[in-house]
């Protein structure tokens, strides 16, 4: 790509195809324009959309109001594998989830579905429909993050493992606003932990494409391997709190037609609930990942569950 000069100072790029990647946030965001998602893009295109996405970790187009399901995935097809909509949640079809805030409002920072060995290697989300306030979703860079650790941090998080598992009530600090909703979160507690998988991921893996090393972590640890509890509850909010950092992180303020993707073996996101009884409602397609990796090439370890039927390896 070639830069492009502006008043911001080279925060834009545009390259051969028409393609215009737009810089929001100093380590992590970028708007691309010029592009109409769908099926049919040209290779091109799509090898720009990628490289923006692995450079900006998390990148937003507006003004894609013509997709639809069908649209949204035979596009994800054009990046890579769709997986099924989730290992235990059930799906608006076979690769769609509804993030569906009449179901579960999944406000704290994580990074998707770590608690199977396969991680998902990105995600594309597209706004359906948005409360008229709040809604917001933020990102943040665990490469950034990992990168300014300093050096004795880093050496200890290169060593250290950790449990991931959905077997817990990570949606216990939603705010309920109702009895009705009440009842439609606990059932889809209950079908979210419907299967229990757990994994062992090391805390740094190094990214399959980028070489970069992250931290892999969010609200899916239970623990590290090794310590107890009180010492892996101080342990992760130390690191923790590194990822989440504001300076890691970018803010979306969502519009109807918005579609966002993000490459989750390098980011965490958190989707605030900050809309009152409104109605939100975007829908999710994940592609396939592979087992992470850490600096010494050791490979996740699964401990229960098989999610082969959610993408294969």
């Amino acid at each position: 790509m070639t830069l492009q000069a502006d008043t911001s100072a080279r925060s834009a790029a545009a390259g051969s195809n028409g393609v215009t990647v737009v810089r929001i946030g100093g380590r992590i965001g970028a708007r691309v324009d010029g592009v109409r998602l769908g099926p049919g893009l040209d290779t091109g295109v799509v090898a720009d959309i990628r490289a923006a996405l692995l450079e900006h970790k998390v990148i937003f187009f507006r003004g894609q109001e013509h997709l639809d399901d069908d649209g949204q995935l035979g596009f994800a097809r054009l990046l890579g594998a769709p997986t099924a909509a989730h290992p235990t949640v059930r799906g608006s079809s076979t690769h769609v989830l509804p993030i569906d805030s009449e179901r579960s409002k999944a406000n704290s920072w994580h990074t998707d579905v770590t608690f199977v060995d396969r991680v998902p290697a990105a995600s594309i989300l597209r706004a359906i429909h948005l409360p008229p306030y709040g809604g917001t979703t933020t990102w943040a860079n665990t490469a950034a993050a990992y990168q300014a650790l300093p050096v004795p941090l880093k050496n200890l998080a290169d060593r250290l493992w950790a449990v991931h598992t959905n077997a817990f009530d990570y949606a216990a600090d939603a705010e309920s606003v109702s009895d009705e909703l009440d009842e439609r979160l606990v059932a889809y507690r209950e079908e979210f932990r419907s299967t229990v998988y757990e994994t062992e991921h090391p805390v740094v893996r190094v990214h399959p494409e980028t070489g970069e090393r992250a931290l892999l972590l969010g609200h899916f640890v239970r623990e590290f391997v090794g310590l107890n509890g009180k010492e892996s509850h101080a342990l992760f909010h130390l690191l923790q709190d590194r990822v989440i950092r504001l300076e890691n992180t970018v803010r979306w303020s969502w519009e109807p037609g918005d579609v966002a993707i993000w490459d989750n073996r390098a980011t965490q996101h958190y989707a605030i609930s900050d809309y009152d009884d409104h109605h939100r409602l975007l829908h999710r397609i994940t592609l396939a990942g592979d087992v992470p990796v850490g600096v010494d090439g050791a490979r996740s370890i699964t401990r229960s569950g098989d999610a082969a039927h959610f993408s294969a390896l």
